[in-house]
């Protein structure tokens, strides 16, 4: 690793849980954090007071996915037990709104619709959409090939993609059969560009396929080191009508893509010496920030200049503010640290 030391982010709280730090996730006003872990603990944090409230105490089981509701009235989680529990977030003190027992099954994945109070989760082969106002299920979508592996709903439209064996299942209407992405592996993760435009899935079979909206043709990335276990996409707020970067980590490696005449250009980011566990950008910027079980904390600006190699934890999960100002990272021994803006930096950027 490189000796890129210009304070751009510097550590301003940390706190602990059990095991494992398995998945963050921030309130939509970037008021509130949570955090859950491989034993089954899951906290969260007021960013203003770090004040810290603990929703569940250890199971022995992991949580797996935690997400906030579009208006952050509502944070569930999901995990080995099958349990969906979902709290209100918006009183003096969370206080648990319902829990959805699926027994014998593995929830860990998630999602709130981007506008609607509707969750969707995994039940083994099948998807599962479930609404607040009348607690009832509006629809089972079935996979079928495999395990659900990965979920995401578009941004802009009622659209959801799920990942699994052999492809992308897309639905946009409950009672219509799903468009379908052909694969010759598994799709292991999903995830649309902010603007909607394109759909990227990161396989088992060290590929990345993307898919544009508006043509069947999708561009295939070869020459990962490893199964593409994390896909990031960027959203530049300065250059609204630019393409935006995409980001995948596959071992030890990221590599960043833009669009070019018609195609894609890669980029090698080598620096990490051990796993990447994960990537993301910085909201409305081009700012990449990576954590690996190197004990390293990466930032790379447009994607790909290192500017900052902060020796840090093992990372397991990161997450930034949505108004940008806060990274969440989470580690392997159970330690969540929260990082902003050094005193000494000019800034992220």
């Amino acid at each position: 690793m490189p000796r890129v030391t210009q304070p751009r982010l510097g550590r301003k709280w940390r706190g602990r849980l059990d095991d494992y730090v398995t998945a963050i996730a921030w309130s939509p006003d970037s008021q509130q954090v949570a955090a859950c872990d491989g034993a089954g603990n899951v906290q969260c944090l007021n960013r203003i007071t770090q004040q810290t409230h603990c929703l569940q105490t250890g199971t022995g089981q992991s949580v797996d996915a935690l997400a906030y509701s579009a208006d952050g009235r509502f944070l569930a989680a999901g995990g080995q037990d099958g349990r969906v529990s979902i709290w209100e977030m918006s009183g003096d003190a969370p206080t648990l709104f319902t829990c959805l027992e699926n027994p014998r099954t593995w929830v860990d994945q998630l999602a709130w619709h981007p506008r609607r109070q509707e969750l969707v989760f995994s039940l083994g082969r099948y998807a599962q959409v479930w609404e607040v106002e009348t607690q009832q299920v509006l629809t089972t979508l079935a996979f079928e090939n495999s395990s659900v592996l990965d979920l995401a709903w578009h941004p802009q439209q009622d659209w959801l993609a799920v990942g699994g064996h052999q492809g992308v299942k897309i639905w946009q209407d409950w009672d219509q059969d799903p468009a379908i992405r052909e694969l010759p592996g598994s799709s292991i993760c999903v995830s649309w560009s902010p603007d909607g435009q394109y759909l990227a899935s990161g396989n088992l079979d060290r590929t990345m396929v993307v898919w544009p909206s508006e043509e069947d043709v999708p561009w295939r990335m070869t020459g990962f080191p490893g199964k593409v276990r994390q896909i990031a996409w960027s959203a530049d707020a300065e250059s609204p009508d630019a393409e935006p970067l995409l980001s995948a980590a596959s071992g030890s490696c990221i590599t960043t893509w833009h669009r070019l005449g018609s195609g894609w250009e890669a980029e090698l980011l080598e620096e990490h010496t051990q796993a990447v566990n994960a990537i993301a950008f910085q909201p409305n910027t081009t700012l990449l920030v990576s954590a690996a079980a190197d004990d390293f904390l990466c930032l790379w600006q447009g994607g790909a200049k290192l500017v900052q190699a902060q020796k840090s934890i093992s990372g397991s999960a990161l997450a930034w503010s949505p108004d940008g100002q806060t990274l969440a990272l989470g580690g392997q021994q159970g330690e969540w640290q929260l990082w902003t803006q050094s005193a000494r930096g000019q800034g992220f950027l």
